[in-house]
């Protein structure tokens, strides 16, 4: 089977997680610290904080944003769960704003209205989470534009982003945003296994975030009320455990290193994608000038009234009967059983529920060969005749 995604790992990372193993720290030591640096200083932030999942990461984001019961987040319909879930573990309330039919982010006109309407009726949103979906930057500087008329704190979920680009910055340098998260899932474009990571250019967002990873702890004697000694901490506030470990940081530094290359090399897969296909009964990915995507996933929408009998499920089940692993990204959030149990339902937004309807990921990572790519757009070809 060819999956749609999969990690790239050579000897360079495995000799990395084995030094990290024969040290004398292989959690909470030296290397995790090295990881966050090297992060924050390719994407040009100020603060950086490794963590065990982009999951958490997002959490973390939103306590540091004061979010809290009563609260409203905004994020897209058409995201992993987590984009949302993350305002529900503060206790918030959850809405969403219908995506652009082109980028599958975010529409900044959507956004819009949905803003202008919700200060008419005193019902602004704290805290927007924009999703880069498939590693295509949303229009960041629009986006940012519209919070700050309304007075509203911006995360952005840049899980499928590290190294894509917005105008003339690195996604994470969040010169339009108050935080960035990533995941390093193995899936991702860098992996530590599972792993995320925050970054914003405010100390305090920062420390906040980094005592709640450990507990609500402290070793800060500036913050503490006494001092007893070198091993004395306290606990200020109900923290989590969100560390990521050194090993896994190992792994993260190494793969940073390759961070470059595999960003070429989708960006060739695609490139050869774009060519291969442009002829079939899809639409392919869209690419605003100002953005230089990652290339997480490929999205191909079939054109459904073209092909008329066909379905997307025989399509889909035609590719992977023929051993290529497709996927579909994603169920929009708010069709979910749970979501409709607390009120949303099918026609709410109906950009993404037409998005839905219509799209593929086919595989797309560094290491296809050329074999592959030929085999994948020729099924695909015979898979709509």
């Amino acid at each position: 089977m060819i999956p749609y995604g999969r990690q790239n790992i050579d000897q360079d990372d495995l000799e990395s997680v084995i030094s990290v193993l024969k040290s004398d720290f292989i959690t909470q030591g030296p290397i995790v610290p090295k990881f966050e640096k090297a992060v924050r200083d390719f994407c040009g932030a100020s603060f950086s904080l490794a963590v065990n999942s982009a999951t958490s990461a997002l959490h973390l984001a939103l306590l540091a944003l004061d979010v809290k019961k009563g609260d409203l987040v905004w994020t897209s319909p058409i995201s992993f769960v987590a984009s949302a879930n993350c305002a529900l573990y503060c206790g918030a309330d959850i809405d969403f704003v219908d995506i652009d039919p082109q980028t599958f982010n975010i529409s900044a006109q959507h956004l819009e209205e949905k803003l202008l309407s919700a200060s008419n009726r005193g019902q602004l949103p704290s805290v927007l989470v924009c999703v880069h979906m498939a590693g295509f930057s949303c229009d960041m500087m629009r986006i940012y534009q519209l919070c700050k008329l309304y007075g509203v704190r911006l995360i952005e979920d840049a899980s499928h982003a590290i190294g894509g680009k917005y105008k003339d910055s690195y996604i994470g340098s969040c010169k339009y945003s108050d935080i960035t998260v990533f995941s390093f899932h193995p899936v991702k474009i860098i992996t530590t296994g599972e792993g995320g990571m925050l970054l914003t250019n405010e100390r305090y967002l920062a420390e906040k975030a980094e005592m709640l990873r450990s507990h609500g702890i402290t070793r800060n004697s500036e913050k503490m009320s006494k001092i007893e000694g070198d091993w004395y901490y306290e606990q200020l506030c109900l923290g989590y455990n969100y560390r990521l470990t050194d090993i896994q940081a190992a792994l993260g530094l190494t793969q940073l290193e390759k961070l470059s290359f595999f960003i070429k090399k989708r960006i060739e897969i695609a490139q050869f994608y774009d060519e291969a296909l442009s002829s079939l009964p899809i639409e392919l990915p869209s690419q605003d000038l100002d953005v230089l995507s990652s290339h997480h996933l490929y999205i191909i929408r079939l054109d459904l009234e073209y092909l008329q009998t066909k379905t997307r499920k025989e399509v889909f089940d035609y590719l992977k009967q023929r051993k290529i692993g497709v996927n579909v990204h994603y169920i929009p959030i708010h069709l979910q059983p749970f979501y409709r149990k607390i009120g949303f339902k099918l026609g709410d937004f109906p950009n993404s529920e037409n998005y839905y309807r219509r799209a593929i990921s086919i595989p797309i990572y560094p290491n296809l060969s050329f074999e592959e790519l030929n085999y994948i757009s020729s099924t695909l070809k015979d898979s709509l005749l």
